[in-house]
């Protein structure tokens, strides 16, 4: 495996990945609507919604690392949103099966859950919310990146094709650390005050690729701590009192999104947290 495309090269996630990708020796091509000129390597300008496109611009990638998507239900309208990261993605999977690539990672979305950007705010149906807790979005963003998934999974069953979705929390720089509302709770109650630094979310990427026979796969990308000063179990008693089924601890800051399977799966784990830049 020697040459990875990285779709959404030029995005904040995709350029950090690259950069990564190269100093571990890897050859890799950037597909984008743009160039960029902090990229070292290949980059080809493409249009992910059109498969000849993305048919060519595949041709002689080992391995994808799809993360090039609207990031989130705003600036578009929402039929162009879904209908842009479900084709966009769906032709990334395709092309892949027609040139036998056999690894596909998929930037997926902690908002497939739902509560990220819901008209109607909801609980959890227990904490901590794991990978088997039910996805329910109520926009077209979350329900993509859902679409975005079951699609990764038919590729698995029609020819074995080894597709890791990952659901990202919101993606952190170290420079971001100091602007963020960790002192205002309320700020970020509905991602669960979840987060992952982007140092930490190239890593993620990166033991996907390596990690074998694990056929079509979702994992939550989340820190190990909160993006909050308050211990959890008071974030917890204060914003969802409601919410009875507790099935772990959650001493001092720990996480109320688990990032457990993709510790177990990857061989993976968050080095970095806003407390060591902060404090």
């Amino acid at each position: 495996m020697k040459t990875i495309a990285v779709t959404g090269g030029s995005g904040k996630l995709g350029s950090a990945l690259i950069k990564e990708l190269i100093q571990e020796g890897y050859s890799v091509v950037s597909l984008d609507t743009q160039r960029s000129d902090e990229l070292r390597c290949k980059q080809i300008k493409v249009d992910l919604n059109d498969f000849g496109q993305v048919v060519s611009a595949l041709h002689g990638a080992d391995a994808v690392i799809h993360l090039a998507a609207i990031p989130a239900p705003l600036g578009y309208t929402y039929p162009y949103i879904f209908a842009n990261n479900v084709v966009s993605g769906y032709n990334i999977l395709e092309a892949a099966s027609l040139l036998n690539i056999r690894k596909v990672v998929v930037g997926s979305s902690e908002s497939s859950y739902g509560f990220a950007w819901a008209p109607t705010p909801f609980s959890p149906d227990y904490l901590p919310v794991d990978e088997e807790h039910p996805q329910q979005p109520q926009e077209c963003y979350g329900l993509s990146k859902i679409v975005n998934e079951l699609t990764g999974a038919m590729f698995d069953r029609r020819n074995g094709m080894q597709v890791v979705s990952l659901r990202f929390s919101m993606i952190t720089k170290p420079e971001d650390y100091k602007h963020l509302s960790i002192r205002k709770p309320e700020a970020y109650k509905n991602i669960f005050w979840s987060y992952i630094d982007i140092r930490d979310a190239v890593s993620a990427c990166i033991a996907s690729l390596k990690v074998e026979d694990r056929g079509a796969i979702c994992l939550n990308i989340t820190s190990s701590d909160t993006l909050s000063d308050l211990p959890t179990t008071q974030l917890i008693e204060q914003f969802y009192p409601d919410v009875k089924d507790l099935r772990d601890t959650f001493p001092e800051r720990t996480a109320i999104v688990s990032n457990r399977e993709a510790q177990r799966v990857l061989g993976w784990k968050p080095q970095h947290s806003w407390a060591d830049t902060i404090n």
